[in-house]
């Protein structure tokens, strides 16, 4: 039998007395990623057996806002590749980066 080998990947939330994010690390070993700080995080997981989504999504009190919308714009851009790769519907994924072009030009994020 194939030995089976693991990988871990660790966040670190450090919040305030309100229990708002002040810091985000994460590392990641085999990456090569070891503390690494974030301003926002965005994690999906897919629970199968209730056919839903589960989310994590963190920011830190000094992620700016034209930041985040350059994130949110990466975000959906990496997600569009991403269903491109898992379904192969290309149609679809046409569909879906003609939406991040969109989401781009509206919030000028295109020089």
């Amino acid at each position: 039998m194939p030995k089976k080998i693991t990988s871990e990947i660790k966040f670190l939330v450090e919040l305030d007395e309100n229990r708002v994010p002040e810091k985000l690390m994460w590392t990641a070993q085999d990456g090569g990623v070891e503390a690494e700080e974030a301003k926002a995080m965005m994690l999906s997981i897919w629970d199968s057996k209730a056919q839903e989504t589960l989310r994590i999504d963190l920011w830190t009190k000094e992620m700016p806002v034209d930041e985040m919308k350059l994130f949110f714009h990466q975000t959906l851009v990496a997600m569009t590749d991403t269903f491109r790769r898992a379904t192969a519907d290309e149609k679809m994924s046409e569909t879906m980066k003609d939406f991040c072009d969109y989401f781009a030009e509206k919030l000028e994020l295109k020089s």
